[in-house]
């Protein structure tokens, strides 16, 4: 009796937390010659999956041009780049559109990501 009991509240431990841990992902939305692109690529660019934002929604590069892949699902097409698209599996749930430094990137990305539950204060 005892051990099935500890058996199911493994396992209910174990659905909820993999309920819990939705899949984030960072769609950046960019194109050749786009000059602030290539900004955000100097500025942040080497470091971010190396960061606690990083490693909480990993950084997928699309060229603005090509399809969205059928599993996104985004809110409107984007027609800035770059534009950067926050997914909670698979679902846009934030946007960035442009970028004028890293401040302005990383103050917007931490508040996407910290309502997304993400909790970035022991980075």
């Amino acid at each position: 009796m005892l051990l099935r009991s500890l058996k199911t509240a493994f396992l209910a431990l174990v659905f909820t937390a993999g309920a819990a841990a939705a899949e984030l992902r960072l769609v950046m939305f960019e194109q050749a010659g786009c000059v602030y692109c290539e900004r955000w690529k100097a500025e942040v660019g080497d470091a971010y999956r190396v960061t606690a934002e990083g490693r909480a929604a990993p950084l997928m590069p699309m060229d603005i041009r090509d399809p969205v892949p059928t599993d996104i699902s985004l809110q409107r097409r984007p027609v800035y780049t770059p534009t950067f698209v926050l997914l909670q599996d698979g679902v846009e749930i934030g946007r960035i559109e442009g970028y004028p430094g890293e401040d302005f990137f990383w103050g917007l990305l931490g508040q996407m990501l910290t309502g997304a539950g993400v909790d970035l204060s022991g980075s």
